[in-house]
């Protein structure tokens, strides 16, 4: 847990853990992944551009998710990488990078990636005046060294999970320690890894260190490679970023923008998923009001569409004033980042 007296300084390259590793040529290995990806890509192909085109995710930075990223300035500190998928996992990060780039910190330069549009824009939101903020690669070789090549990590530091088999393989040549933190590996999650376990057993075995939240994510790195000596529970570091106020900034101005009635109860279903929002608004009581916040961004149209007499937060933004819209209903739509 960020706040606990903890040695923040890296350790060499040359202390990455490589005994335990599976045996085998990396560059063997690496090749072999590739064409796994390259064969997945060719048979996904046709799914993944109509999802591309229906979520609107083909706007995205394609030259960094090639492993194209601007050579990062020489700097005598050693690099940190800490990557994060998307904006949940961003968020989290605030109080480690403070940390680390206090003055009481050891000296070293903190670079943060993402994966997902969203988790990019956060991470400039966050960080973009005062630390590099780069996109995080897919996970072909030569993506990922190229990658490696501009940043030059001496530590990589992942949120959560989001191990991948090359990335693992490049940290083991080039002796990065790769390490998770606030470590999550979810039954959902565990059963598919299990179902590849010789395919992805050394890539559990080359973390040097994982930071798990709770025993039970422990036990299941454990099950899939990770040996125990490198197991830590630290809880979640979500916790580290919460604040407790009887009054959170913004929520008034939020109020007056959409109409929400606060002489009656506003029930809050946050980080919504397909058939939630269904079964949601076929329960909601008479003179509840309801505020849908689905998770992805993608889905505010169709969530919409379930609830015609929404009130849509982006038809009311920041500084304006709904009149009348207390009298529209009790669903709200908070369709915003």
């Amino acid at each position: 847990m960020i706040g606990r007296d903890a040695d923040v300084g890296l350790p060499n390259r040359q202390q990455a853990p490589t005994a335990c590793l599976e045996p085998g040529d990396p560059e063997r290995m690496k090749r072999r992944y590739d064409l796994l990806y390259a064969l997945g890509t060719l048979v996904s192909s046709p799914i993944l551009l109509l999802g591309l085109l229906r979520t609107g995710k083909w706007r995205t930075d394609w030259q960094g998710r090639f492993g194209r990223t601007e050579p990062l300035p020489e700097d005598p500190r050693s690099t940190l990488l800490i990557h994060g998928v998307s904006v949940g996992e961003i968020n989290a990060t605030r109080e480690l990078v403070a940390k680390l780039t206090s003055p009481e910190s050891p000296p070293v330069r903190v670079v943060i990636s993402a994966t997902t549009n969203t988790g990019f824009a956060r991470a400039q939101e966050l960080y973009g005046d005062r630390i590099p903020v780069v996109r995080f690669p897919f996970d072909f070789s030569w993506m990922v060294t190229r990658f490696f090549d501009a940043v030059g990590p001496d530590a990589v530091a992942l949120m959560e999970l989001e191990v991948w088999p090359n990335l693992a393989q490049v940290c083991r040549i080039r002796g990065i320690p790769l390490g998770v933190i606030n470590g999550r590996l979810s039954e959902a999650s565990f059963k598919h890894y299990r179902w590849a376990r010789p395919v992805v057993r050394s890539m559990f075995r080359a973390l040097s260190i994982v930071g798990a939240q709770t025993e039970d994510y422990a036990e299941r790195f454990h099950a899939l490679g990770t040996p125990r000596d490198r197991l830590t529970i630290t809880d979640t570091m979500k916790w580290d970023t919460a604040k407790l106020a009887d009054e959170v900034e913004g929520a008034e101005a939020l109020r007056l923008a959409m109409g929400i009635d606060s002489n009656r109860p506003l029930v809050v279903a946050g980080s919504t998923g397909p058939g939630e929002e269904e079964i949601l608004l076929a329960g909601k009581p008479e003179g509840v009001q309801l505020m849908l916040v689905p998770r992805k961004p993608e889905r505010f149209d169709e969530v919409a569409r379930l609830a015609p007499g929404a009130v849509r937060r982006s038809r009311w933004p920041d500084g304006s004033r709904a009149e009348g819209v207390a009298d529209a209903g009790e669903i709200f739509l908070l369709d915003t980042m």
